[in-house]
């Protein structure tokens, strides 16, 4: 038999496709290792200094409740009230040395919603203005999300003017901050967050406006990160003064339901270092905070409040629900309640007998958008079905975007927990950058008697103002939806 000659001689030998199966398996489980290992990392890794904290109780005076509300009337006429940023821009106005303001929302975006928006955004821009040329030597700080740019990917008319007034624009590092959703920001931090934006090249919808934005806009977005507080500290005639709020001077949220806390004493220092620590990470900047001592008079030994930051809002919640007893009560206003651990004590608490109120938003409405009701009618199914009472927010088109928890015991004292923070993974895990104060005080105090006076009113209605609806206005039982909120609330693949 004649061998074939060896240029057409086949090659039998299975040796290199063995290796090259075998160095595509190893580069498979390299790119993996890596891809987990900076999901991990980054999903647990140390805090910026400075956050994750919790001020001593402090003597306040004048702590006032705030509120921005809106209801129906017997004809389904709206009507709205408004008091926190008629309060801002008060404080702002006889500001003497120092404004630290930081608003996660501050812009005129406004989606898909309709006009007839109040012009929060320049109303805050010309106040710091004003003010800036009223007192030159006066230092002024607006600290807020690289979200009102889009991460970079459009211009922010606003902020020019600003910096122009000599106003400093400090937008927060989230790089810093730990990743609340890591199957996807893991991928970003690996191929993408070297790319710079800009506002040129743009060629994708605007999902808030009309400027096209580019491809890493989207791929920033995706992180599902913020600094999400809403505070402001100036020094006026009266002393240090400290506002911490679930608004944002946004102009499409201007109709939205909110609250605040505004105070006067030594935690209005408090919250000026909790924001030294986000410009520290952020810029580097250093805020001329002064020597506490020399400037802070004392507080009414009856009222006390603290500062809360971060994953010590939880803590707070937590320990308010689980102290209170049978025969008292906890009231609970929240645009997004989703947080496992809250869900299980606000359970306890009824099951002990206290009296539990659970007012909702219900995820119907997002500036013109409308929303399929994730988390919360799954979370007041849950509720609805321990036996712990659940009532709607009655809007309309608006959000009910307040948060404050209030407990009110045997001994006639009340404990009130309010600010930016929602009730979820995101905003309590050390996740979002978050502020709230928490005060403490008998129920005659006027910041305890008009927060409960407040609940009240929203929860039982009025004859011509209709603030919320029975939980069958909005009831959803379906299981589908209910494990979908658990996935997405367990990964971090969702936006509450």
């Amino acid at each position: 038999m004649t061998t074939p000659p060896a240029a057409i001689r086949t090659n039998t030998n299975p040796a290199p496709k063995r290796r090259r199966k075998r160095a595509l398996w190893l580069v498979a489980l390299v790119l993996l290792g890596t891809y987990l290992s900076v999901a991990i990392h980054h999903s647990v890794k140390p805090l910026p200094q400075g956050l994750h904290w919790s001020s001593p109780y402090h003597p306040a005076t004048d702590v006032e409740f705030l509120a921005d509300s809106s209801w129906l009337d017997a004809s389904g006429r709206q009507h709205h009230e408004t008091a926190i940023f008629e309060a801002a821009l008060e404080m702002i106005g006889e500001a003497q040395n120092l404004i630290v303001a930081d608003f996660f929302l501050i812009n005129e975006f406004a989606g898909e919603s309709a006009d007839g928006h109040r012009p929060l955004a320049g109303e805050m821009v010309q106040g710091l203005v004003e003010r800036r040329a009223q007192q030159p030597g006066l230092d002024a700080f607006l600290i807020t999300d690289p979200f009102n740019t889009l991460y970079g990917g459009v211009d922010q008319p606003l902020f020019d003017r600003l910096r122009a007034a000599g106003v400093e624009v400090v937008e927060t590092n989230l790089n810093a901050l730990r990743d609340s959703n890591p199957a996807w920001s893991a991928v970003w931090r690996l191929c993408c967050q070297w790319f710079e934006n800009g506002a040129a090249g743009g060629w994708l919808p605007n999902p808030v406006g009309e400027s096209p934005v580019s491809l890493r806009t989207y791929l920033t977005l995706l992180n599902f990160k913020a600094n999400h507080r809403k505070t402001l500290v100036t020094d006026g005639p009266n002393g240090w003064t400290g506002l911490v709020t679930s608004g944002n001077p946004h102009d499409a949220s201007s109709r939205h339901h909110n609250v605040a806390i505004r105070f006067r004493g030594p935690a209005a220092l408090d919250l000026l270092h909790t924001e030294q620590a986000v410009v520290a990470f952020s810029n580097g900047t250093e805020i001329p905070i002064p020597d506490r001592a020399s400037t802070i008079p004392k507080g009414d030994e009856r009222v006390e409040l603290r500062i809360l930051t971060e994953a010590r809002i939880r803590d707070a919640a937590l320990e308010m629900i689980d102290r209170a007893q049978h025969g008292e009560r906890v009231d609970l206003l929240m645009f997004y309640l989703a947080h496992r651990a809250v869900l299980r004590a606000l359970i306890g608490a009824h099951q002990r007998g206290v009296e539990v109120r659970v007012l909702l938003d219900p995820n119907r409405d997002a500036f013109g958008r409308e929303k399929n009701g994730i988390p919360n009618r799954q979370v007041a199914m849950e509720l609805q079905q321990a036996g712990v009472q659940v009532r709607w927010c009655n809007t309309a088109g608006e959000q009910c975007h307040g948060k404050m928890l209030l407990h009110l015991d045997h001994e006639a004292n009340g404990t009130l927990l309010a600010g930016s923070a929602n009730f979820t993974r995101r905003n309590l895990d050390n996740l979002n950058l978050e502020t709230n104060v928490q005060v403490r005080a008998d129920i005659e105090a006027p910041v305890i008697a008009d927060a409960a006076a407040f609940f009240d009113t929203r929860w039982q209605n009025e004859p011509d103002r209709i603030h919320s609806l029975p939980y069958s206005a909005f009831a959803d039982h379906s299981g589908l939806r209910y494990w979908r909120y658990r996935f997405m609330e367990a990964s971090g693949l969702s936006t509450f």
